[in-house]
């Protein structure tokens, strides 16, 4: 026989869980956020931020997406005997606490097929999927050039 106070028990550890659960995706954020406006005609674009992990384990970032463009991709790019190379990136762990840069000249992301046209001064929606089935949502503002504390 399931009694009243066995009943209250159970609920409350769901709520407690389901909470848990509910607060754990704000544990990764993405930090200035941007896009470089593109030259007229150009149909793609790059972004840029910090991909904080706030949360006590580790994450694996292996998806990005938006609504205002059909294709969005990680990728890195490196300097390989004197040419400047660009690879996707399938997987982007990131440590407890730790925090990954994304700028120019190293990784970002491509942001291809725009869906929308951009503007200076604009919002860009972006949405990072994380390998254990968390989302992750963020805005990236639109440039026409990096900020300052990008070009460092």
């Amino acid at each position: 026989m399931i009694t009243k106070p066995f009943v209250c028990v159970l609920l409350a550890v769901c709520a407690a869980a389901a909470s848990a659960t509910a607060a754990e995706p704000s544990c990764v954020t993405v930090r200035e956020g941007w896009v470089r406006l593109p030259p007229p005609g150009v149909t793609m674009a790059a972004g840029y931020g910090e991909i904080h992990n706030g949360c006590r384990t580790p994450v694996t970032v292996v998806a990005a997406g938006s609504k205002a463009f059909g294709d969005v991709s990680l990728h890195e790019t490196t300097l390989v005997d004197g040419v400047s190379r660009m690879r996707a990136m399938e997987r982007l762990p990131i440590a407890p606490g730790a925090s990954v840069v994304l700028k120019p000249g190293g990784l970002h992301l491509m942001l291809m097929q725009p869906e929308v046209a951009l503007a200076k001064g604009g919002q860009v929606p972006l949405r990072l999927s994380l390998e254990d089935g968390r989302k992750v949502d963020a805005m990236l503002a639109v440039r026409a050039d990096a900020p300052r504390s990008a070009a460092r």
